[in-house]
């Protein structure tokens, strides 16, 4: 009878039978999006740089009854996005939510600031989502013939997450800045080119979420090593003392808060939703 109760709560899932990728997700913002998607049905492909979190992901939501395959390996890398399509596909057999999560950040001033730093953030930020699109593209327009053939209306979703970086600049982030703004323009163009195939693709951009990306500079954590390059990814303690001055709300975002924002553009209701960019940000809106 459990058994039997727990098949018909998974019936009843916003999201029951289908398949999610989700870059980033062994850490922060993208693993409580993973754990979400999997508990209102969604079958997820998790993705770490390194396989410890993706594979702790993978096991929590196991442990959940939820079903979740791991694939491990850095999101710039030439053959990742191939792999990481055809994960989905050769694990679940389909390709339902797309979430372009994976990234960091690698500040400095304009006039400090190396080709390679101001590349690598492109890199992450916009190429990395660009190529699993663009992956994704066939599977998705294969599947979608084959649904109108047969007089079904199915939609599926791509949420790109951009920065608040992205949508009003951020000082000593011209990189980062430069690449999350890409990613809104990639979500505008894609949401008229794929609205055919019945695909809603939406943008989140975050403003100040309590992640290892945003803790204090000075915590001895702050600095990590990401494909060999030993990063600062802290945020000064006075910019997180003027938190509560700035953000209407008083504080920082939850990750399971930040969650929460792309889970609304990946259920049924925001199926008529395409295009747009939503501000997360505990009311900032400069």
């Amino acid at each position: 009878r459990r058994r039997e109760q727990g098949d018909k709560r998974k019936q009843m899932s916003k999201l029951a039978g289908k398949v999610a990728l989700i870059t980033g997700s062994g850490r922060g913002i993208g693993r409580s999006l993973a754990l979400k998607l999997a508990s209102e049905g969604a079958r997820v492909v998790v993705n770490d740089l390194d396989e410890a979190p993706a594979a702790e992901v993978v096991a929590e939501i196991g442990k959940a009854g939820g079903e979740a395959v791991a694939c491990a390996g850095s999101v710039t890398a030439p053959d990742f996005a191939d792999r990481f399509v055809q994960t989905a596909l050769d694990k679940f057999g389909g390709l339902d939510i797309i979430v372009n999560n994976a990234g960091y950040i690698w500040d400095g001033v304009i006039q400090k600031m190396t080709d390679e730093q101001f590349q690598a953030m492109l890199d992450v930020h916009l190429i990395a989502p660009f190529r699993i699109l663009r992956a994704a593209s066939e599977p998705i327009r294969m599947f979608a013939k084959k649904e109108a053939q047969e007089g079904r209306e199915v939609f599926r979703k791509v949420v790109n997450i951009s920065s608040m970086a992205g949508t009003n600049g951020n000082a000593s982030q011209v990189n980062y800045s430069s690449a999350k703004a890409g990613l809104v323009g990639m979500t505008k163009t894609l949401s008229k080119e794929w609205g055919r195939y019945k695909v809603n693709v939406n943008c989140v951009a975050y403003g100040f979420i309590e992640t290892r990306l945003t803790q204090s500079s000075s915590n001895e954590g702050a600095n990590v090593t990401i494909e060999g390059r030993n990063i600062n990814v802290g945020v000064p303690d006075a910019s997180r003392q003027m938190l509560p001055m700035m953000v209407p709300l008083g504080r920082a975002g939850t990750p399971d808060e930040a969650a929460g924002a792309v889970y609304l553009f990946c259920i049924p209701e925001s199926n008529y939703v395409s295009g747009q960019v939503l501000l997360v940000g505990g009311g900032i809106n400069m």
